[in-house]
């Protein structure tokens, strides 16, 4: 029986906690939305991603509440409330919100804010996020076109928008172990403090909280937390390999696909198109002919599918790049037929026989996915931090879905030459 229950409140941000889960010891089953039914499920912790981060404060809560429940009805009896380890959310945002409902659904009066993951640079310091050496609100983040993040104190965050109170949990006092986090737990809770946010500058200290919080029903944060639960909650005998195994790749056709214009991504891309076979997607032709346009790149896929790496499929720009395209076709028109003509040619492609599928972009991860009708899968070894491969439960299909920044530039090429079948 399943025993932890993850609500993640965006598609790749699933798959981020998920590998994160699965690489330290907890087989995972990711779903893609609440499933609308009962599921056989032996893994030991279920995650369901939603598209709640930035849709309207009521829509998230209901959304919550639904995986919640659902959770609670597959045995799940510890819950993990998963946003973006840069806290995307401003003060009329919806982490306080799904937070408070989540909490008052459980019967709980307190919980953890934890967004820090220390290996991709995110890290909390006396109450404060950074990003690599910077505040958050220092950080590119600050100019988020749905999120900008001006502000880098997590209690002034939480409180602007919730209904409790927050506190913190230093770094000096995390320092002196998991019985002094406990204890500190309590007295805040008799100080009415609902929203603890806990310092992390390692990943020495995700253990010590992992230890800590490991009987707390409802915990916050991004997927770094999840290291020291995953190694608190574990079955002796399941160790990494063996929760990593029903997620291994298979299938002997792949394409990579690049929907991502972060910084990342465009060096990821400027890397591979040296390695292998590799067609800009032309936006003008999206717009024109987008269904001709589409059975004309899968026939080029097709074409050059016998060379040792896949051929890739991209609409990765960069900054100068997208904007001349977004001042051109628009900026809502060319993103809606970039992300319909991928959506065409990924159900082209799995009908002609395609089963892996490498994709870059938190958005095109979710067409694909949906255009494959993929709505759970197991979680297999770990490409980059965050970035798992996965493989379809009812179908014969391998997936790796990575955010805009996540990966190093060989992302590409070693997600397909470091995984055997």
């Amino acid at each position: 029986m399943a025993r932890l229950g993850v609500v993640a409140d965006d598609f790749t941000g699933a798959t981020d906690i998920a590998s994160f889960l699965t690489q330290n010891g907890l087989a995972t089953i990711q779903f893609n939305g609440v499933p609308q039914q009962q599921e056989g499920i032996t893994a030991q912790a279920i995650v369901i991603s939603l598209k709640s981060r930035s849709c309207p404060v009521g829509q998230a809560v209901d959304q919550s509440l639904a995986a919640l429940r659902w959770l609670q009805e597959q045995g799940c009896d510890r819950f993990y409330f998963k946003y973006c380890s840069t806290f995307d959310s401003t003060e009329k945002g919806n982490i306080g919100p799904v937070t408070d409902a989540l909490l008052a659904a459980l019967g709980e009066t307190q919980t953890v804010i934890c967004p820090a993951l220390p290996v991709n640079g995110r890290t909390v310091y006396l109450g404060h996020l950074f990003v690599g050496e910077q505040l958050l609100s220092e950080s590119g983040m600050r100019h988020h076109p749905v999120t900008p993040m001006t502000d880098s104190n997590l209690l002034r965050l939480m409180e602007r928008q919730s209904q409790g109170k927050a506190g913190l949990i230093s770094a000096a006092t995390l320092d002196k172990g998991a019985d002094a986090v406990r204890e500190k737990l309590s007295e805040l809770k008799t100080q009415g403090v609902n929203y603890v946010v806990l310092d992390t500058t390692s990943e020495r200290h995700l253990l010590t909280q992992g230890e800590a919080l490991r009987d707390m029903r409802l915990v916050t944060g991004g997927s770094g937390l999840a290291i020291g639960l995953a190694r608190q909650w574990a079955q002796p005998e399941a160790g990494r390999e063996e929760a990593e195994t029903a997620g291994r790749p298979r299938g002997d056709r792949a394409v990579v696909i690049s929907g991502s214009c972060s910084q990342m991504t465009n060096k990821q891309v400027n890397a591979y198109r040296q390695l292998a076979p590799a067609q800009e997607v032309d936006v003008r032709l999206c717009l024109e002919n987008a269904g001709g346009y589409a059975q004309q790149l899968c026939d080029w896929v097709a074409a050059n599918s016998s060379q040792p790496l896949a051929p890739m499929l991209y609409a990765t720009a960069d900054a100068q790049q997208l904007q001349a395209i977004q001042q051109e076709y628009g900026a809502e028109r060319s993103s809606a037929a970039v992300e319909e003509l991928f959506a065409a040619v990924t159900r082209e492609l799995k009908s002609r026989g395609w089963q892996r599928f490498i994709v870059a972009g938190g958005e095109t991860s979710g067409v694909v996915a949906q255009s494959l009708d993929v709505t759970a899968f197991h979680i297999g070894p770990t490409i980059s931090p965050g970035v798992p491969w996965v493989r379809d439960i009812h179908q014969p299909l391998s997936l790796a879905l990575k955010s805009g920044n996540f990966g190093d530039e060989q992302f590409f090429r070693r997600a397909q030459t470091e995984f055997s079948q």
